[in-house]
């Protein structure tokens, strides 16, 4: 699949446009993504940024942990595959095109390393969560291993744990500097969502709804934009494309969301991007 971003009034996220895989085409030409799992009892969130991952278009997903992890993920989920966590990574070959890492991980000294070694590799990663609240008492190590095509998702609790002394700034300017600083990608969440990358681009989405407010919905989120990566989806783009879909979920659902029900949106939403479907409503 091709994913066209579009914004109106030069920084509003609009409708994305989306064209479909090319007949012929193979799962690994649409992309291969990495969840890394929680540990057992803790698995649901990376759950749900896998299956979202798939939703959205990749072509494969691998949900990465221990044995005692994967054993609970092998009892909710067939489609999403399984890989045992080493030292080694070995898990990681040149057909991964993205990476998510952080939905219930554990603020562990083991996940700062293990996303610090995720960070040295070729494919884009999408922090989240844990994987921000770990770097809380050492940002600047963070920020000095962040690439331009990787993407940071906090919440204003998160984002002010890694970046404290722009907290406090408008959502706008707060999302630009951060992105300027660390180097990379910041999707800040909020009602109005901002998007900024480290060149100074900058866009809003506010096209979402409150019922999001719901326990899960940002690993939803996560899930989305590493499978927009996994396609080959610029970084900016992603996140912005990513926000506009999971707010489209909101809007659609309405009262009564959960997490796990968002999942079950995601091809309505993206039938509703089609360039076909999309004329018909214009």
């Amino acid at each position: 699949m091709t994913f066209q971003l579009k914004l109106d009034n030069g920084h509003q996220v609009a409708r994305p446009l989306l064209t479909p895989p090319m007949h012929g085409a193979h799962k690994y030409e649409r992309g291969h993504a990495l969840v890394i799992s929680g540990p057992a009892l803790k698995t649901g969130a990376s759950r749900l940024s896998a299956q979202a991952a798939l939703a959205v278009g990749a072509g494969l997903v691998t949900l990465i942990g221990d044995r005692a992890a994967l054993a609970e993920q092998a009892a909710h989920i067939t489609a999403v595959m399984l890989g045992i966590d080493d030292d080694e990574l070995s898990y990681l070959d040149d057909r991964v095109r993205a990476i998510a890492v952080g939905p219930g991980a554990g603020a562990t000294h083991e996940l700062e390393r293990k996303v610090l070694r995720l960070l040295k590799g070729a494919a884009p990663v999408v922090l989240d969560a844990d994987a921000l609240t770990v770097f809380e008492h050492n940002n600047i190590l963070l920020y000095n291993n962040l690439r331009s095509f990787d993407v940071m998702t906090p919440h204003r609790g998160e984002f002010g744990r890694i970046f404290p002394d722009l907290a406090m700034l408008p959502p706008s300017e707060a999302a630009v500097a951060a992105a300027q600083r660390a180097g990379c990608v910041v999707l800040l969440k909020g009602s109005d969502t901002v998007i900024a990358s480290n060149t100074g681009q900058w866009a809003i989405n506010s096209h979402s709804s409150s019922w999001l407010a719901t326990a899960g919905s940002g690993d939803v989120l996560t899930g989305l934009i590493c499978g927009l990566l996994a396609q080959g989806v610029p970084s900016f783009d992603a996140a912005a494309i990513g926000a506009w879909l999971h707010g489209d979920i909101g809007l659609r659902a309405g009262p009564g969301l959960t997490a796990d029900a968002m999942l079950g949106y995601i091809p309505l939403v993206l039938k509703g991007c089609l360039q076909e479907e999309g004329a018909k409503g214009e």
